[in-house]
């Protein structure tokens, strides 16, 4: 009965696979098919919106008290708005006269703060006073209608040729009036 059945012995050089090489092939199939952790990959923290030839109108009882305009706008995920390039920005009386102008390389807006920033070369110009002052960033409140830094500045008056050299500054967004924090400067009296 068990005649039927030959038993082969494995001989040196046989073509059968040894018992260890089929181990060994389950033991490689099995870890090539463990379940992959799913890979998260890196967060995009690019821009959401990219806007070109922006305008930024900021109004008062329904007057217009400051434009701003830019060449480009990014504004990212926690509303935070980057102006990369020039930002020219015009600051109003109330009967809508340009009284004061600012430029600068770039900005930004954040919205936690609620503030602007200004960067790099900013110049503002006073209309009425012809006074320039040049300082290396500015920020602007909305909420406060104040523009303050506390960079180095420095204003020259074209009329008077007076120089007010200072170490931080606070003003009205028109800069109408100016309060120095540590100034110094040239300035010309005479006497009665």
């Amino acid at each position: 009965m068990f005649s039927r059945f030959k038993y082969y012995r494995l001989k040196k050089g046989d073509n059968f696979l040894s018992p260890f090489c089929v181990l060994m092939f389950a033991f490689l199939l099995m870890t090539a098919c463990e379940n992959k952790k799913n890979k998260i990959g890196a967060l995009y923290t690019g821009p959401l919106e990219i806007v070109n030839n922006v305008e930024v109108k900021y109004s008062e009882l329904g007057k217009l008290k400051v434009l701003m305009k830019t060449p480009k706008s990014f504004r990212y995920q926690n509303e935070t708005k980057i102006f990369p390039d020039t930002i020219n920005i015009s600051f109003y009386d109330t009967l809508g006269t340009v009284v004061t102008r600012l430029r600068s390389d770039s900005g930004r807006y954040d919205q936690n703060t609620d503030v602007y920033i200004v960067k790099g070369n900013v110049r503002v110009v006073k209309s009425e006073t012809q006074e320039i002052l040049t300082t290396t960033e500015l920020s602007w409140s909305p909420r406060t209608r104040k523009v303050f830094t506390d960079k180095p500045l420095a204003v020259k008056n074209n009329r008077t040729s007076e120089i007010t050299n200072a170490i931080g500054m606070d003003a009205e967004q028109d800069f109408t009036r100016i309060k120095f924090r540590k100034a110094t400067g040239i300035y010309k009296f005479t006497g009665p």
